[in-house]
């Protein structure tokens, strides 16, 4: 959730930390930080910080005023953005923080559980806190520990190291933390528990962070550390431990995009960046997904055929905008695969003691592969001996290596908080799940599978089409800007899509928005309908299923009967919906099952379009950070 980033090396750390933090300041901006090892001689270094409350530029003016006293040239830093959780964020609870003694700062991403406790126990010592956080307990204690440390003869960095095992040895919950030593001043230490951190490697120097992102201008060979290890990284390589000092290892990959694919390239926001690139994006994810035989290619699978076959039962456990990719899969795998399949929001799942066992297939989908509640729920399913297969943009991630089977988005970096890119290949590539779930238990053949993919594949095409259209409905979100709330309704798979509408809208507007399924209005929410009441309404394909497109259309009468203001969503070609229309939006025509891919579309500019005019950052809403990496 929070940003961190790590250097050691012969180059200026500053300007490196500091263009490490403006790219992972998606993750946590409501304070931000530095702390700089600075060498005053041979055998001298002084422990130089900064930190601030607000956005990064807050940070970088305060540096800006202080370049005499040596901070822009040490070569060993760490810098963090933050998103408050243990104290408001305000500057005394801005990251780094630093030990009593002064001798080390440290910066932490998650929640250490235990922290009360530990507070209580440094207090009584006569530690003085400086802050509210649970973060401050790490820098404390790891000042004891390198103390004891060195009592017993350890020295250079390597004691940081072994102070930092038994730091973690004694907190609790999840946690990244990075840290630097005055004593030991070409070094950071690094260490993971539930909570994302990578390696980067170049030449003579190294890097850590949350994200690849951080680092990718300066390489792209880098390190996922693994569970519950310790990494230390200085000019001259990398050393990683598991928490008892063991030696270990970490997942080396190489990052196959570019820094160029996490900067703007002339739009106002990421958001509008990463909405155009989505016909791209969903061509990436299905790119090598059929081979020469007509069959469906997963990246990794530790799965047999027979174990696919011997699956009786689906969940599906996601959030947010990955919960409603979710619920659409629900109706395209129930249909091609005829397995019973439920959707589970993965905040809840492991506490309603879900029914599990060797034939339960869980579907894990989430962007950063991180996502607390949805790690979580897969424990759960792996203690209960179900399989997992992982749905997931992020090479080497947490959730993907605890899965027994794997498919990659290769959807790119997504830095907008509201995701959007991230939607429409985690449906697609939700869609290939299906498609090989059916082709391996024999519900569909070769040829089959082959004709729905052919249809996937002409998706980048008509969205580039139907993205090149979008003009009037940015028009109408300038018009819809002081809205008291809209709605959204739908049927089948256009009900995920509604959802999907409203919560873009809350995320990026601030505004009341609420989706509804079409037929549940009758049920209640139809009192929520006043004089000009906005109410979008995703209308399914006349063809194939026509039943439920005239069932909609009877929906949309009725809310315009009760003076709602009618925002229709419908394919080109069907001219039943016009008449009662105030603003008709055309999608190019698709199978039932594919039109999410389109219908989505228009309501992301949509909500993109209100926040802008409403004066919002649209890439950095309020109060939400991108990874989730708390529960």
């Amino acid at each position: 959730m929070c940003g961190i980033v790590g250097y050691v090396g012969a180059r200026p750390a500053l300007s490196i930390v500091l263009d490490g933090l403006r790219r992972l300041e998606y993750r946590g901006y409501d304070s931000a930080g530095v702390a700089v090892i600075a060498r005053r001689s041979a055998d001298a270094a002084s422990l130089l910080t900064e930190k601030h409350a607000g956005k990064l530029a807050n940070l970088e003016k305060a540096l800006g005023e202080r370049a005499a006293d040596g901070i822009e040239a040490g070569a060993t830093g760490i810098g963090h953005t933050r998103w408050a959780t243990h104290g408001g964020p305000t500057d005394r609870n801005a990251h780094p923080h630093v030990s009593a003694d002064g001798r080390v700062a440290v910066i932490h991403n998650g929640i250490i559980e235990n922290f009360a406790k530990l507070r209580a126990e440094l207090e009584s010592t006569g530690t003085e806190f400086a802050s509210d956080t649970d973060t401050e307990c790490a820098a404390h204690l790891l000042a004891a520990e390198l103390a004891s440390v060195t009592a017993d003869g350890g020295t250079g960095p390597e004691a940081l190291a072994e102070a930092m095992r038994r730091v973690c040895r004694r907190l609790e919950g999840a946690f990244t933390l990075l840290a630097v030593d005055t004593l030991t001043p070409d070094a950071v230490v690094g260490a993971r528990r539930n909570s994302p951190l990578v390696v980067g490697r170049g030449e003579g120097e190294y890097f850590m962070a949350s994200d690849v992102s951080a680092f990718i201008e300066h390489t792209r060979s880098a390190i996922e550390l693994g569970q519950d290890q310790v990494v230390l990284i200085t000019p001259g390589g990398v050393a990683i431990t598991d928490f008892g000092g063991t030696p270990a290892t970490g997942q080396d990959y190489h990052v196959d995009w570019d820094a160029a694919a996490a900067e703007k390239g002339g739009y106002d926001y990421f958001m509008l960046k990463e909405i155009d690139e989505q016909p791209r994006a969903v061509a990436e994810t299905l790119l090598g997904r059929l081979n020469d035989a007509g069959q469906i290619v997963l990246d990794e699978v530790r799965l047999t055929d027979q174990d696919l076959r011997d699956v009786d039962k689906i969940f599906i456990v996601a959030c947010g905008t990955a919960y409603h990719a979710g619920l659409v899969t629900k109706y395209a795998i129930e249909h091609w695969t005829r397995i019973p399949c439920e959707v589970e929001l993965a905040s809840e799942f492991r506490y309603r003691d879900p029914v599990l066992d060797r034939s339960t297939l869980v579907v894990a989908i989430s962007q950063s592969g991180e996502t607390m509640d949805t790690l979580m729920a897969l424990r759960h399913a792996k203690e209960q001996k179900a399989r997992v297969l992982a749905v997931c943009n992020t090479n080497g991630s947490t959730i993907p290596r605890e899965s027994d089977a794997v498919l990659y988005t290769h959807g790119g970096p997504e830095i907008a908080v509201a995701s959007t890119k991230a939607f429409l290949t985690q449906l697609t590539a939700c869609y290939l799940v299906g498609l090989h779930l059916a082709q391996v238990r024999g519900v569909m053949f070769a040829d089959e599978v082959a004709a729905v993919v052919e249809r996937l594949q002409r998706t980048p095409d008509q969205l580039t089409a139907l993205l090149a259209e979008m003009g009037p409905v940015r028009q109408l979100a300038n018009d819809l800007r002081d809205a008291s709330t809209v709605l959204f309704i739908g049927r089948h798979v256009g009900y995920p899509v509604a959802l999907e509408g409203a919560l873009k809208l809350k995320e990026l507007a601030y505004m009341h928005a609420e989706g509804f399924a079409a037929g549940e209005l009758k049920h209640g929410s139809i009192a929520l309908i006043d004089q000009g009441t906005p109410v979008v309404c995703v209308v399914p394909s006349p063809v194939g299923r026509g039943v439920l497109h005239d069932k909609v259309v009877s929906n949309i009468q009725e809310v315009r009967a009760r003076g709602a203001r009618t925002i229709v969503i419908a394919e080109e070609g069907d001219e039943a919906v016009a008449a009662y229309a105030d603003h008709l939006i055309r999608v190019p025509r698709t199978p039932t099952l594919l039109a999410p891919l389109m219908t989505t579309v228009p309501l992301q500019v949509l909500a993109c379009g209100i926040a802008a005019a409403r004066g919002n950052d649209v890439d950095q809403p309020r109060n939400l950070a991108k990874s989730v990496t708390v529960e």
